[in-house]
Parts: structure tokens; sequence; C-alpha cells
């Protein structure tokens, strides 16, 4: 393999005997059209206009992946984006129900700021809910748990030993986060995940034995450049001036 090949992201060392499954996560770009309100699994759109952005991304994932996606327009954008800056395009992006974001059911379309004005915030979840409140009509962050989880077991079976690289969403990425945490869901919700940002999860198996290795979360390759530091969109309660709602 050329150099021209490699991620500039660092590779840890694999034991001998051991089979490393390495999970890229690229959370889909900011959304705009949403006016302030919660979208979860509504279908709309994002912004890709910040080519410097998905240059640097592109950078640091490696060649040669086996590429998934949520079945939502904005991770397809995100992976259209990547290729058009200058990641090589795959041959195919197989696209994944079971890794779309939460569905939050008739909170889909309420103001952001007003729904979290008039619910308490509890210090530690930074979700919409405590993970087994589920939103009327929609999902709790345990049951998207529960089908990330099992996208993400059988995915490990089918491509032992690739790069993975899943375009995917906020609460996806925090949810595989609580996998890689040892079975912990709750424990995912505690980490920002931004729009753009590479997550990287590798999960290790050998004679029996499984575990993950974290080496890399919400890494932003293009805030060296201040000019580019503007990809933040609130989730959930972390609303404040001058980030993007």
């Amino acid at each position: 393999m050329s150099n021209a090949d490699q991620p500039l992201a660092a590779q840890p060392a694999v034991p001998p005997g051991v089979v490393a499954t390495r999970w890229w996560w690229v959370r889909h770009a900011p959304v705009r059209e949403d006016n302030g309100c919660i979208y979860g699994q509504t279908d709309i759109g994002c912004d890709c206009s910040d080519g410097y952005v998905f240059s640097a991304v592109g950078k640091i994932l490696p060649r040669h992946a086996a590429w998934f996606s949520s079945h939502l327009k904005r991770t397809h954008q995100t992976a259209a984006a990547l290729f058009a800056a200058g990641y090589p395009e795959p041959a195919t992006i197989a696209q994944e129900p079971a890794l779309a974001e939460q569905h939050l059911g008739e909170w889909q379309g309420l103001n952001r700021a007003a729904f979290f004005a008039s619910r308490p915030i509890a210090v530690g979840s930074y979700w919409f809910a405590p993970i087994d409140d589920p939103a009327p009509g929609g999902e709790s962050f345990m049951d998207l748990y529960t089908r990330v989880r099992g996208a993400i077991e059988r995915i490990n079976v089918s491509h032992a030993g690739q790069d993975v690289i899943a375009v995917a969403h906020g609460g996806t990425i925090k949810a595989a986060i609580g996998l890689a945490l040892g079975d912990q869901p709750e424990r995912g919700l505690a980490f920002t995940i931004d729009n753009c940002s590479v997550t990287r999860l590798d999960h290790l198996e050998s004679d029996g034995h499984s575990g993950w290795r974290i080496p890399m979360l919400n890494q932003q390759p293009w805030i060296a450049d201040a000019a580019h530091a503007a990809m933040h969109q609130p989730d959930g309660p972390e609303l404040a001036p001058g980030k993007l709602a």
C-alpha cells in the first residue's frame, strides 16, 4: 500500500492473534433547515458547503474501507461531500436503517429551546430524556442503543478485520460509544459529538475474548483554522448563544 493510500490518523498496534475491526464514525454535516426544531428521524438535508472541512475529514479516513450510512439523506449528502472533496468514492455504500438517529415521535417538529425549557435537565444525561423514557410515538435512547448494538455486532462478523466507515448521527455514535465502554449506554450520552467529527472505535477479538479500544473521540481535523470552527450543532440541552440552532 502506498503512502497516498494511508490515512493521516495514527494506527495503534494490534497484538498478534487479535482481529481488529476498526470503526470510523462520521457524524453528518449541520442541519440548517430545521428552524430551531427537533428533527430526530425527520428526513431533512444538511449543509455541505464548506469543502475545507470535508477535505480535512477525508484525509484522516482510511482507504479501502467498507462504507455504511443510515437511510436518512443527510448522511448520504455528507458522504457525497467527502467524495467531492477528494476522498476516493467506494463502489458501494450500504444503507443501514438501524444506524439512523433516535425516532423522537411527537417531539419531532417542536421548538428545541422551548422543549428543553419545559423539561428538567438530568445532569449527566445531556439528551432529550433519560435512556428508558421513550418519546410519545417514538423511541427511547435505549431503543436506539439496542438496534445500533445489533447492527454493530452483525457488521463486526461480516466485516471482521476491516476498516468500517459509518456516516451516521449524534445519537447513533453516542450509542456506539456506550457499547465500547462496556455495554453502558448511559455513559455514551456524556460525550459531545460535533457535526462532521470522526470517532474511532476498534473492536478486538481473539480466542473467544473480545473488547473495545477507543483511539479517537469527536476528532475535528479542520479546527486548526478558526474560519471553519462553526460546525457544532446542539442535539439536546447544550444550547448556547452563538451556536447553531
